[in-house]
């Protein structure tokens, strides 16, 4: 593996302007993923991953204000202009959303939206690009892909959209795969299935993987790293086993004691009291403070805590050790 990241990210941060003021998405994030490896960016709606990923390929918003570095493949992406960016995601950078349905066009055949970007950024002839279809579609386990090529979206059944919309993504060879919750829309079979086809791919074709999700066991399954995102920024980042093994910030241990065990009784299913701060109003110190299950010192309520390491790559927003109640 290089040692240099498909894409990287510093001090990246996102201010909305809203009619109610400025909102602050995203504050200081710093995360970096690798050829052939899987990122998790984890958290409750409104914690700043989707935003986070969109900034740092140039999908932001309009009213959106990007400060911060963002480095694809080497090359600075905030100091490219909008064109040579365009180009560089078309062609590097493929994406998976949750509903395959808002990502097709219906009234056009699932070949034609594959060789799309075939042609755009590879330059291949329609025929050419036709093939290239095919080959996509077989690759992610679409039956009888030389003939189902020239279906609609509303031939397929939700699973199969999603196969599509992966092989779109796939396209042009990217370097970066980033599926944001793709399989939130799909029933738990259809989810186990897409998670082990992207799994697959990525041994097969080495791409690095950015996996948006709220879902704590799709991240077991799939990611090396995970960083846990609250308010905007990153409280917990570190590999996989290491962050399941011995949280260290009282939000990632919460989300995973919120997490369905086998034979558990639902009644049982432990939550986290309170809801996400609005990003208009964020507090000085962290932003967990009032839903905090062990606070009880007003240092966090006013002053931020740093990212502290707490283990090799494994850092924790806190101002005390790993697993230390208050």
């Amino acid at each position: 593996m290089t040692d240099r990241p498909v894409l990287a990210v510093e001090e990246l941060t996102v201010t909305l302007g809203t009619r109610s003021g400025s909102a602050r998405a995203v504050a200081g994030v710093d995360w970096s993923v690798h050829p052939g490896r899987t990122l998790a960016l984890v958290g409750e709606s409104g914690s700043g991953k989707t935003m986070s990923v969109l900034a740092a390929t140039g999908l932001a918003p309009r009213t959106a204000r990007v400060t911060g570095r963002v480095r694809l493949l080497g090359e600075e992406l905030t100091a490219l202009d909008p064109r040579r960016r365009r180009q560089l995601r078309g062609r590097h950078v493929g994406f998976v959303f949750q509903d395959p349905m808002t990502s097709l066009n219906p009234v056009l055949t699932v070949g034609r939206q594959v060789t799309e970007a075939c042609e755009e950024h590879l330059g291949m002839s329609r025929r050419q690009a036709r093939d290239r279809a095919v080959e996509l579609l077989e690759l992610v386990g679409i039956p009888s892909a030389a003939r189902r090529v020239d279906d609609h979206p509303h031939q397929f059944s939700g699973g199969m959209r999603q196969r599509v919309v992966i092989a779109m993504a796939l396209a042009c060879d990217p370097a970066l795969l980033i599926a944001d919750e793709p399989t939130t829309a799909l029933d738990v079979t259809t989810q186990a299935q897409i998670v082990e086809l992207v799994a697959g791919l990525q041994r097969r074709l080495g791409t690095a993987v950015v996996w948006i999700t709220h879902d704590l066991g799709v991240v077991a399954g799939v990611a090396d790293t995970v960083a846990v995102m609250y308010g905007g920024r990153i409280v917990e980042q570190g590999p996989v086993d290491a962050v399941f093994a011995a949280p260290g910030h009282p939000y990632t241990r919460a989300l995973l004691a919120a997490r369905p065990r086998p034979g558990g009784a639902g009644d049982d299913l432990p939550a986290i009291p309170g809801a996400p701060p609005s990003p208009l109003e964020l507090p000085a110190g962290c932003a967990f403070w009032p839903r905090c299950p062990v606070r009880g010192d007003a240092r966090c309520e006013h002053e931020l805590p740093p990212l502290t390491p707490v283990g090799p790559d494994h850092r924790v927003r806190s101002f005390y050790r790993t697993g230390e109640d208050r």
